[in-house]
């Protein structure tokens, strides 16, 4: 399998995840070939090339009706770029802070939620100052 950082180095593939995304915000069950196609004005061969490089990366699913796929994102393998990204938006006393956390001795069902929660406030963290340094601008 490729190294998920170069898949996701491809601007086509992160339009097609980003399109993902936010049709599933919407509720869908899936996306079909010639929707991403519309929506991004790309070629239905090179949507399909990039389609397949993400199947194999594990980062969309496909739904088989008939003759016609449906895809959907999976956010799985996305866990490794979160946590090699997030140190990089903590400050020295937030790292502490979640060292702290996930190295006590917790069950691993609360480890793996504290984790979570910890990914999930460093990125509202980062949302917030960026969107506040665009408002100072």
């Amino acid at each position: 399998m490729a190294d998920i950082f170069d898949v996701i180095a491809d601007g086509t593939r992160r339009d097609i995840l980003q399109l993902l995304r936010e049709r599933l915000g919407g509720g869908e069950r899936g996306t079909s070939v010639s929707q991403i196609v519309q929506e991004l004005g790309v070629s239905q061969p090179t949507v399909s090339k990039h389609l397949k490089v993400l199947r194999e990366a594990q980062l969309v699913s496909v739904r088989e009706e008939g003759q016609h796929r449906f895809y959907s994102i999976a956010t799985g393998p996305l866990e490794e770029v979160d946590d090699w990204l997030v140190p990089f938006l903590l400050d020295e006393s937030d790292a502490a802070a979640v060292a702290a956390a996930v190295t006590a001795t917790l069950p691993e069902p609360a480890v793996r939620a504290a984790e979570g929660i910890g990914r999930a406030a460093a990125s509202a963290k980062h949302a917030v100052t960026g969107a506040l340094r665009k408002l100072g601008s």
